[in-house]
């Protein structure tokens, strides 16, 4: 039974339809990307999925139940607006998170100290949380959305503003939990990150759904007609007849090829004129289909 399904879902906000006829469904234990640029609908989706809002119509069920605030319980949620108690201390609000999710406040100590080693901020879960850069406090707000072990994480845009390191750190932490059976859907404008973490995705566009599925599937349907090639030395294989279009980033060029192209002959004229350390053949990234499904009227 699916974790979370949505059928049907619309949302209007006055004039502004922000989701339109929205259904897909989440199965235990996936990693669920919810993608698209800013202002696609995202966000507007993963209220009504928590009853921060109601649909205007459709059916959003949880748990193979009717929406019902009692399945909150089971549920861990990041918003994309993140929201601390500045003047308290880590440790002080961790534990307070833990306890309104029915956690003892023994308990919720154990937890947050334990979580605190995990991602890194053990020296400052006594320090105020106003004292901490925004980083820091992100992590404070992902451990407040884990701390009673949920069975389903939502999260909105939870890497955005981290530097590489903790990204990584909260990207490990995920594929972790999912290792562990839970269901993760997080939403996320930014469609590398979804190719390395997600099973499957529902990718939105003015508040539309355009496409849906399993990642590998999705990337199965379109032809392997992009190279990567890293390289040194002369570029003039870029103007080769074997490429549609090209860009070179500094020695890393990427190239889509023509209906008819032929990655052999261009990996032979690009041999004989430079110094090849990669030469890759690959599918079109999800930000490349997305471009190609919506015509490129990409959202501001």
């Amino acid at each position: 039974m699916p974790v979370v399904e949505l059928a049907a879902v619309t949302k209007a906000y006055q004039d502004k339809v922000a989701v339109n006829q929205l259904s897909f469904s989440i199965e235990p234990g996936q990693m669920f990307g919810l993608l698209g640029p800013n202002g696609s609908g995202k966000t507007s989706s993963i209220r009504m999925m928590i009853g921060i809002t109601a649909p205007d119509s459709g059916a959003i069920t949880l748990f193979d139940k009717p929406f019902q605030r009692t399945s909150l319980t089971r549920v861990g949620y990041l918003p994309e607006e993140r929201g601390l108690y500045k003047k308290m201390k880590v440790l002080d609000q961790l534990i307070f998170m833990g306890t309104l999710r029915g956690l003892s406040t023994e308990e919720a100590q154990k937890r947050a100290i334990a979580w605190a080693k995990k991602l890194d901020i053990a020296q400052s879960i006594l320090k105020k949380t106003e004292e901490l850069s925004k980083g820091m406090q992100q992590k404070i707000q992902f451990i407040s959305a884990l701390i009673h072990e949920p069975e389903l994480i939502i999260m909105d845009e939870p890497f955005s503003g981290l530097d590489p390191v903790n990204a990584t750190l909260l990207q490990d932490t995920l594929l972790e939990m999912k290792d562990q059976g839970r269901t993760i859907l997080f939403s996320t404008h930014r469609m590398d990150q979804v190719e390395k973490l997600c099973d499957s995705i529902a990718l939105i566009h003015q508040g539309n759904l355009v496409l849906s599925g399993r990642v590998r599937e999705i990337k199965s349907r379109y032809k392997r007609d992009r190279v990567h090639i890293e390289f040194t030395g002369d570029e003039s294989f870029l103007g080769s007849a074997e490429i549609a279009e090209a860009r070179n980033y500094s020695g890393h060029a990427e190239i889509r090829l023509k209906e008819d192209g032929d990655a052999q002959k261009l990996l032979a004229e690009a041999a004989a004129k430079a110094t090849i350390y990669r030469f890759e053949l690959v599918e079109p990234s999800l930000e490349e289909i997305f471009i190609q499904t919506v015509g490129g009227k990409v959202d501001a």
